[in-house]
C-alpha cells in the first residue's frame, strides 16, 4: 500500500473517488457533499491531496482546501474504497493530509466539519478540537459546497450556525499542552452527535 501526494497522473482515479463518496453517502445515510469527477481532477492535479493505492488499485483519499487567503485550511473529502476498509487506512490517510498541510500552510488554522465518529477520533487525536462553526472561514465558498448535503436545510435554517456536522479546528498558534497520550472516549462524540439530531429532529417535527 502506498499513501502519495496526488498529482495529474492519477487523473484516471476521479471517477471512481467521486462514486466512492457518493456510495458512502448512501449507505451510512449521513450528511457527505457530493464531489463530480471534474471536481476531484483538479484537486488531483493541484498538489493538494493524497491517494492510497494498492499496485494501481485506488484504495482511498482526501484533499486540502485552502480558504481566507490561506488563513484557514480544510481536510476534506477523506474516502477509503470499502475493499480497504477495517484497516487502519483512514487513519493513515489523515496523518498524511494533516502532515502536508502543516507543511504546506504551516501558520494556517486546519479545520473540518463533520459527522462521522471515527473522524472526529482521529480529529482529536491531531490535536483538533470541537469549535462552534463562528470559529470556521466564513468564506461563502466553503459552506456553497455544502449544498449538496442532504441536511444542508438545517444549516440553513440556524443561519449557518449549527447543523449535523461538527466543526472541528487545529489552531497551530494555540499554547502547546502537555502530551497526554489518553484515548478520547468515543461516548462523548456519540452524545453530542444525538443531542444535536434531538434538537434538529425535534425542531422539524414543530415546525412541521
Amino acid at each position: 500500500m502506498r499513501i502519495v501526494i496526488a498529482n495529474a497522473s492519477h487523473i484516471k482515479y476521479a471517477q471512481i473517488i467521486s462514486d466512492t463518496i457518493t456510495d458512502s453517502a448512501k449507505v451510512r445515510g449521513t450528511g457527505i457533499a457530493k464531489r463530480t469527477p471534474e471536481y476531484i481532477q483538479k484537486r488531483l492535479q493541484n498538489g493538494n491531496a493524497v491517494i492510497a493505492l494498492d499496485g494501481e488499485t485506488f484504495a482511498g483519499f482526501c484533499y486540502i482546501e485552502v480558504w481566507g487567503h490561506n488563513k484557514f485550511v480544510a481536510n476534506s473529502g477523506l474516502i477509503v474504497h470499502p475493499d480497504f476498509r477495517n484497516l487502519g487506512l483512514a487513519k493513515q490517510i489523515k496523518e498524511h493530509i494533516f502532515k502536508l498541510s502543516r507543511e504546506k500552510f504551516p501558520e494556517a488554522k486546519i479545520f473540518g466539519i463533520t459527522t462521522g465518529l471515527a473522524v472526529m477520533k482521529m480529529n482529536y487525536e491531531l490535536g483538533y478540537k470541537p469549535v462552534t462553526f463562528s470559529e470556521l472561514t466564513d468564506d461563502p465558498e466553503f459552506w456553497k459546497g455544502c449544498q449538496t448535503c442532504k441536511n444542508f436545510d438545517v444549516l440553513t435554517r440556524t443561519e449557518q450556525k449549527m447543523c449535523l456536522c461538527t466543526g472541528m479546528l487545529y489552531d497551530p498558534a494555540a499554547k502547546a499542552k502537555a502530551t497526554d497520550k489518553k484515548e478520547v472516549d468515543g461516548k462523548v462524540f456519540k452524545r453530542l452527535k444525538s443531542i444535536k439530531e434531538h434538537l434538529f429532529l425535534k425542531k422539524k417535527n414543530k415546525d412541521e
